[in-house]
């Protein structure tokens, strides 16, 4: 294909010497990438093929279109690089992508999409916001994560994620929306594929995970460092190609249970899946849909289908072969990476199918070789067997909580090795990426024989360690300190008895936090939201109603820890978990569909908004007449979260005190009465000799009637 721009598909490196060439750089590998994503997108020929759901576990393409413009904004603005929004109904709507928990999960009733015309006109406004800050920033050599720069780099590695996610639903858009285009072409080379074989390959002690020294741009789970102690195996010489997996269907490998786990099964009676998700049978033959072709079966290209096939193949050849055979692990395949010296963006020419360097497609299977083994990187994915989990010292990036915790679940399992459309970051040898074992990617697999359980070689991380979040988990679930009952136990139950309930049918626990008052009105209510602005709560919240239990760490002194853990059965919360909804969200940018409310709880919230008063006065508007709303917060207020002059009181005006309260009962009594006043004492752990003991005032509001 036309040579696309180094830097619309190579990382760039955080080191120089020049701070205005560097600054260059930045600006170039923006505006290529967005260009480059753009183009992509030219290829759908007609406006409403934006809004068909092509893909059924991801938004339309609509979607995509808006969310790598607003994923700057709202981190410029999180990170207070910028004081202002461009479309603060943009930012909320294309703020948060799907990561689908199950296969039919995906709810679009509440979206009221805008129209290509809009987005795009979008697009362009933040186009110029971001070169502007670009253009303003401050900049220091090497970049680090703290730099405002890294915020740019993250926007574009994201960026080039959905270049590639975008390009797996444009691939399954009627032929009919899409047109050819010679800036995105496909491979010309299809024949018949060479037969595969397995190559024996030395075991070794492997450490994983970048260093901080490593100068490209990294997601927060590359760091940190894990080491492996692999068996000697052999891996398969080429990617499973298309001819190769066919016999594995031939043979009815769909219809065959016994070589599908029982994920695989619940997959297969779902979907009714017969053969990979691009492949057609039309008349009795064969085709495959790239693109925006279909084209006769390409017989020597690598096989395309989500990990669960990918595992069934396996199974089936061990059947076949009467060997152990299985995926490789991501150890495994550090093992063949070693064949490969240097590492994007170094390379002189890309050595594979890989950052749009050749085709906008796969190519044969033996086309790109390296002592042995084809395609180490490059063409598709490679499927693994290891369920991606932080290295010993991850820490999340505060301006992108949630980029991978939610994935350490156990149910996403990583991808190597990139495809023909990884750029940047993604076709590093640091770089991990993982989804969910029934999802699409441009992506196959390659097998192995080795007598080494992949178990042996997981490092799950048991207990949750991070040290904020197990504060909240023990401030939550944990035990009661200095006779202080558990703040959301008797928060919850202190309001209850204080209002005359008429209707229990929904309840918003807001600034949610870890869950635990969330739990509790669901016992009075048929359903809970519970909301929070950090994922990573709203993981451990979601993780525990999955699960059942949650294991974490809390500091006893110095570098010791105590081990907990909860279980919903020992709460006597596991009849609760189908009433409560927990995801993520903005107390001051709610989305419409959390509305209608019989009760609407904001523990401990108020005084760490950035602009409360925003949020108190539109709250009457999602609350039933004769509502009640309750808020809690020991009015800790400071400039940090509040600016000043958004404080709710604790402040002189007039040369008199002004209090909090004074400023809810300023706020809310047009919509509100006053029912009770209440305190609510709390006590935090922070180490085992050392505790928070505040106190919270709580304020129930009840909603006037409408016609009052």
């Amino acid at each position: 294909m036309d040579k696309v721009p180094t830097f619309a598909t190579r990382t760039i490196a955080l080191t120089g010497d020049d701070i205005e060439h560097k600054r260059h750089e930045l600006k170039l590998a923006f505006n290529h990438t967005w260009e480059l994503y753009e183009s992509l997108f030219s290829v759908v020929n007609n406006d409403n093929a934006y809004f068909v759901k092509a893909e059924p576990l991801r938004h339309p393409l609509i979607f995509y279109f808006g969310h790598t413009a607003t994923f700057y904004i709202n981190k410029l603005k999180l990170g207070k690089y910028i004081d202002q929004r461009i479309n603060p109904h943009f930012e909320s709507m294309f703020a948060i992508g799907v990561d689908e928990m199950s296969w039919d999960d995906l709810d679009e009733t509440h979206y009221q999409w805008p129209s290509v015309a809009e987005v795009q006109q979008y697009r362009n406004d933040v186009k110029d916001l971001v070169n502007k800050v670009i253009d303003e920033l401050p900049l220091t050599l090497p970049i680090n994560d703290n730099d405002p720069a890294w915020v740019i780099l993250m926007g574009i590695e994201h960026e080039r994620i959905h270049l590639e996610t975008s390009s797996v639903i444009i691939r399954q858009l009627p032929l009919s929306d899409v047109t050819p285009s010679p800036l995105w072409p496909s491979c010309p080379d299809m024949h018949t594929a060479p037969e595969n074989r397995l190559l024996s390959v030395s075991g070794g002690h492997v450490t994983l995970g970048k260093t901080e020294e490593e100068n490209t741009y990294g997601w927060d789970n590359e760091y940190g460092s894990q080491s492996y102690q692999v068996a000697g195996f052999k891996a398969s010489k080429y990617l499973v190609s298309n001819q190769e997996y066919l016999a594995f269907v031939k043979a009815d490998g769909y219809r065959h249970l016994r070589y599908w786990d029982d994920e695989g099964k619940a997959w297969l009676a779902y979907t009714q899946a017969t053969m990979p998700r691009f492949w057609r049978k039309k008349d009795g033959q064969w085709f495959q849909r790239n693109l925006t072709a279909e084209t006769p079966l390409p017989l020597n290209w690598p096989v395309e289908v989500n990990q669960l096939e990918a595992k069934a193949f396996c199974n089936w050849k061990a059947e076949q072969e009467q060997l152990s055979i299985r995926l490789l692990t991501e150890a495994e395949w550090y093992l063949l990476r070693q064949n490969i010296d240097s590492d994007s963006p170094q390379w002189d020419e890309a050595p594979g199918n890989i950052e749009l360097g050749y085709y906008a497609s796969s190519c044969p299977v033996d086309r790109f070789e390296h002592e042995g083994f084809c395609d180490i990187i490059g063409n598709v994915w490679q499927w693994t067997e290891t369920s991606i989990d932080g290295f010993q010292g991850f820490r999340v990036h505060p301006l992108y909580d949630d980029f991978s915790t939610p994935t350490f679940d156990g149910k996403h399992n990583l991808i190597k090795g990139g495809s023909w459309i990884s750029t940047g970051n993604e076709s590093i040898k640091a770089s991990r990426y993982a989804f969910r074992r029934h999802f699409y990617q441009h992506a196959g697999f390659r097998y192995v024989e080795s007598h080494q359980a992949p178990e042996t070689m997981a490092n799950l991380n048991v207990y949750e360690t991070d040290e904020l979040i197990s504060q909240y988990l023990e401030f939550h679930y944990g035990n009661e300190y200095f006779s202080v009952p558990n703040f959301c136990t008797h928060g919850v139950k202190a309001c209850l008895q204080e209002i005359q309930l008429t209707h229990h049918h929904r309840a918003l626990d807001i600034g949610c936090s870890v869950g635990r008052a969330s739990f509790e009105l669901a016992k009075t209510f048929d359903h809970v939201d519970g909301i929070d602005f950090s994922a990573r709560f709203i993981q451990q919240a979601y993780s525990l109603t999955e699960q059942g239990e949650k294991r974490y760490t809390i500091r006893t002194e110095g570098d010791l820890v105590e081990f907990k853990c909860v279980t919903l059965a020992e709460l006597g919360y596991q009849q609760l978990t189908d009433k409560i909804n927990f995801v993520q969200g903005d107390a001051c940018n709610l989305k419409p569909q959390f509305s209608h409310y019989d009760l609407i709880y904001a523990s401990n919230l108020i005084d760490r908004l950035g602009n409360p008063k925003q949020f108190l006065n539109s709250i009457h508007q999602r609350l039933n007449p004769g509502g009640y709303l309750v808020i809690t917060s020991p009015y800790t207020w400071l400039e940090e979260y509040t600016n000043k002059e958004n404080w709710l009181g604790g402040i002189k005006v007039n040369g008199e005190n002004f209090t909090t309260l004074d400023g809810l009962t300023e706020t809310l009594i047009s919509h509100f009465e006053l029912i009770a006043v209440k305190e609510i004492p709390f006590v935090i752990r922070e180490t085992k000799r050392k505790f928070q003991h505040s106190v919270s005032e709580m304020t129930i509001w009840r909603k006037r009637d409408s016609n009052h």
